[in-house]
Order: structure tokens, then sequence, then C-alpha cells
């Protein structure tokens, strides 16, 4: 048994939902069952059990407590691969604010209760008890992950858990940023005699963008839908790869807004298109 399988199994005893993580804290991608949406989509918080398929490959809605599911073969692969373990916060009541820098840190030090705190790489997860909607970019290095989300498990961390505050349920209620960051993926390996990826030469990144800005300004009606397609469309061909910058995504949602889209709908829409593409 794997060291990540054995954490999944225990934190699954405690009744948090978890997950393996493969390279980049991503993550597995749809079985061939389920690829192309064949399956009739992910489940969701609103429509649980669309797809009643048992591998492991719908992101945060794959996070369970079920040992026979963790144990079972069609997740032995995947937990050989796993480079990290999640949970699914809200599928334990809870919901953990990322503090991504020192700032952040900083801020939240100053203006919110003291809870549940774990170390990351570059900041703070602050955990508190109660769920809510999740949101990217709430603030300056701030999201917050509860409900259709998922954090990675970087241990108990300490202090006492307490109630989650008005203050962080704001945060989500509040105009959010009109740019999320780029999403953190992994650098595609480049193949035999490439030097860096070819998305990133000016030329075919910048056609990419223009078009997608084109399709958003050029939509006659259902700019929701067209807005969520695009959007989808450029993280299938630029998500993985670390190719996007803030500058890029910017540009998309000035398109978005400029037909009429709220701030805050061009961030739920984008986190849904990282969801659908399990980034």
């Amino acid at each position: 048994m794997s060291s990540h399988l054995r954490t999944a199994l225990d934190l699954a005893a405690l009744g948090l939902p978890t997950l393996p993580l493969r390279v980049g804290k991503l993550p597995f991608g749809n079985c061939t069952r389920c690829a192309g949406n064949a399956c009739g989509g992910r489940p969701t918080m609103k429509n649980a059990g669309t797809c009643a398929c048992p591998s492991i490959c719908h992101g945060w809605a794959a996070a369970t407590t079920d040992t026979t599911t963790l144990t079972s073969p069609l997740w032995a692969g995947a937990w050989r691969q796993a480079q990290a373990v999640a949970y699914h916060p809200a599928g334990a009541r809870l919901t953990v604010l990322d503090l991504d820098n020192s700032s952040a840190v900083a801020w939240a030090r100053q203006s919110l209760p003291a809870t549940r705190i774990v170390p990351t790489t570059r900041g703070e997860h602050w955990i508190y008890l109660g769920a809510m909607r999740s949101a990217n970019a709430v603030r300056p290095g701030v999201d917050i992950k509860s409900s259709m989300a998922y954090a990675r498990w970087l241990g108990p961390g300490t202090g006492t858990m307490t109630a989650l505050p008005e203050t962080v349920r704001a945060l989500a209620v509040k105009e959010p940023s009109t740019v999320r960051p780029a999403p953190h993926v992994v650098t595609a390996p480049t193949g035999a005699g490439e030097e860096h990826c070819r998305h990133r030469t000016p030329a075919y990144l910048d056609r990419g963008i223009a078009m997608a800005e084109q399709r958003i300004t050029e939509a006659g009606s259902a700019v929701h839908a067209t807005v969520y397609r695009t959007f989808l469309a450029v993280l299938s061909a630029h998500g993985r790869c670390g190719c996007l910058t803030d500058t890029h995504v910017a540009r998309l949602f000035a398109a978005a807004q400029a037909k009429g889209e709220s701030p805050r709908h061009c961030t739920d829409a984008w986190a849904n298109a990282l969801t659908r593409l399990g980034l």
C-alpha cells in the first residue's frame, strides 16, 4: 500500500472525502468511458450522480470516504502515480482559505479570527468549520476552497478550528477581481528537437487569443454560453502547458465584459471551465 493511499484511508476514517493528485497537484483526467463528455457530464453539487463511473476521473467530485472505492482496482493505478492527496472541504463541512503569499497571510492575521492553520509552500491554509461556495481571487493572493473544489492535504496543522466567520463568506459575494490568475499547471514536456512550448511563440498564441476575443465579440445571442465555451476552448488548447498569462486572461475577460457579462460571471465561467478540464 502506498503512503498516499494510507493517508487517504486515515483521512476517510475522519470523514474527509479524499482523492489522489497527479503531477502538478492536478486531478486525474477522464477515463476513456467519460472522455468527451460521453458519460453525460461530471457530477455537480446540484446534479450529483450524472455520471456513475466508478473510476477516479471527475476531479473534486470523485473524492470519497468509501474505503472500498479508495482501495478498488480501478483506483490502484492512480494511487501508484499519485504525487499528493487532496480532499473536498465542503464534503466535510469545511472551508479552506488559501493564502498564497506573505501579504495575504498578514491580512488574515489582522482581519480574521484564529483557526486551524496549515503551512503551505508559499503561505498558509486557514481551515474553518462550515461550508460555502468556492471563489478564486477574492483578494490578492486569497482563494476560497469549499464546495466544488479540492485542497491539497499538507498535514493536520495547528490551532483550534473555529466557525466560518461572516467576514470570509462576504468575500465571495463582493465584486471579485476581473482577472483570475493563470491556472497552476505543469509545462508539458517537449518532444525531440523542440526547445520550448510552441504556444509561447507570439504568432501562435496571439492568434488563438484574438480568435477567442472575436468569437465572444461576434456573439449575437447566448452570450453566457458563448463565453463559457470560448474559455473552455482556450484552456483546452493552452491550459496545460503554462503559456497563458494574466494579460491573456484579462483580454478574454475584457471581451466578455464588453458584451455585458459581469466580472463575477467571467470568474465563474473560467473556474467552471478549469473544473470541466480537471485543471
